[in-house]
This record gives C-alpha cells, sequence and structure tokens, in this order.
C-alpha cells in the first residue's frame, strides 16, 4: 500500500479568479489560500453603491464578476462624471489598505457584481501573522499606484501638449 505523501492542493474557482489577479501575482498557492480565508465575498446589484466619495476607506475591492463603475462629484457639487469602469480582475480601493483617509469617488454596480473585500483590519492582521505574504501584497500594490501615476502623468504631459497646438 502506497501512501500519499504528497495531495494535490484542491482549488476553487475563486482560487483560480484570484490567482489571475495582479496584486497576488507573487504569492504561492498556500499563500494564496492564507489570503483567500481573509476576503469577504459580497454580490451587488446594478446600480448598487458599493461605497460613497468622503466615507471613510475600510478596504480594497477586486472584482471577480461583472462590472463597477467609480465616479466623482463635479464641481458645481451636484453632478457626477465617471473616472473609469472597471471589469474582471480589476483591483479598486487599494489606498484605503494604507491610510484612513476618506474615499476621493464613489463606487457603483455597473451591473449585477461580485467582488472580493480585503479589509484593513484583515490585512494589518496578515502583517503581524504572515509578514511575507502582506510583504507581497504591498509590493504589488505600490507597483500598481506606480502605474497609474506615470499613466496619470503621462496623459497630463499629452494633454497639455495637445492645448499647446490649439
Amino acid at each position: 500500500m502506497a501512501l500519499k505523501l504528497f495531495r494535490p492542493r484542491e482549488t476553487t474557482p475563486r482560487l483560480e479568479r484570484l490567482r489571475g489577479l495582479s496584486l497576488f501575482v507573487d504569492l504561492t498557492p498556500a499563500e494564496l489560500a492564507i489570503v483567500d480565508a481573509q476576503l469577504h465575498e459580497r454580490e451587488y446589484i446594478k446600480g448598487e453603491v458599493i461605497f460613497d466619495e468622503g466615507e471613510d476607506g475600510q478596504g480594497i475591492y477586486f472584482v471577480l464578476e461583472g462590472a463597477v463603475s467609480i465616479t466623482r462629484k463635479a464641481p458645481n457639487g451636484i453632478d457626477r462624471f465617471k473616472i473609469v469602469d472597471l471589469g474582471v480582475g480589476a483591483v479598486f480601493g487599494d489606498i484605503a489598505l494604507l491610510d484612513n483617509a476618506p474615499r476621493v469617488g464613489q463606487a457603483v454596480a455597473a451591473g449585477d457584481c461580485v467582488l472580493a473585500v480585503f479589509f484593513r483590519g484583515d490585512f494589518m492582521g496578515l502583517l503581524d501573522t504572515h509578514a511575507r505574504i502582506a510583504s507581497k501584497i504591498s509590493l504589488q500594490m505600490a507597483r500598481a499606484m506606480a502605474r497609474r501615476l506615470r499613466d496619470a502623468r503621462e496623459s497630463t504631459v499629452v494633454s497639455a501638449e495637445s492645448d499647446q497646438h490649439l
């Protein structure tokens, strides 16, 4: 009788979706399973507000199914303008994981969607119990924020150059 010393790790559809997220690209299957245990899955219907502009940020969100729109109040304080539409695999609200500042935009379900939420408290606990995992996630967050900052800077430069040719 042969003993099974190595069992293949069980995987779930949710783990497979998480494995595809850029934030978790450096995690091993065992590390991803630890993170998965910390996530909270939420379902939203089209038009439902996920979080409001100005409220305390409590966590980071991952789009597992569906789409989300991020909007901000217009300067007149009444109208809203769209910042971005996010689909499956998108990550948003990441700054809330790092600070206690209010949300700078409103997130609304663009259609029925399923999101995973990683609350700040759970992330801080992960820093205490699994610092290596938390540092891998933090590095990916920093890279994503740097990319967004570079993209914003480049679009500002292109916009300024276009304005000069008017």
